[in-house]
């Protein structure tokens, strides 16, 4: 069993101890992650690119910065468990498919967006 794994089962008996499954729907958890997404991206709203790369060596709002981070990734497992996603390997795929449309050659040093797919 993988650590994604023990955390998926350990949020699946944390909803279902609280009897929250009715709440998790794919829709409810899709907004929660999306909510969690804005109170991190909070963090970083006003800093500088300077200074968000240094955010960590605040204590505080580095305490912040992981506390986001883990409901995002929190919500994210849930989410998949609930709609049966295997992270992993959706993950391993999107990597895949962003090595063949971002090549190398073309993209070193560029930040463009890849043209739509066809």
């Amino acid at each position: 069993m993988t650590e994604i794994d023990t955390l998926a089962e350990q949020l699946r008996t944390f909803a279902a101890e609280r009897d929250w499954e009715q709440f998790h729907t794919p829709k409810n958890l899709a907004m929660a992650l999306a909510g969690e997404a804005g109170e991190l991206l909070a963090e970083f709203q006003w800093l500088t690119p300077a200074e968000s790369i240094v955010i960590m060596e605040d204590q505080e709002a580095g305490q912040r910065v992981r506390t986001e981070i883990a409901d995002v990734l929190l919500y994210v497992i849930r989410l998949a468990d609930v709609l049966g996603v295997d992270l992993i390997r959706s993950a391993h795929e999107k990597l895949d498919a962003n090595a063949r449309r971002y090549d190398v050659d073309s993209y070193r040093g560029i930040a463009r967006k890849a043209p739509p797919l066809g």
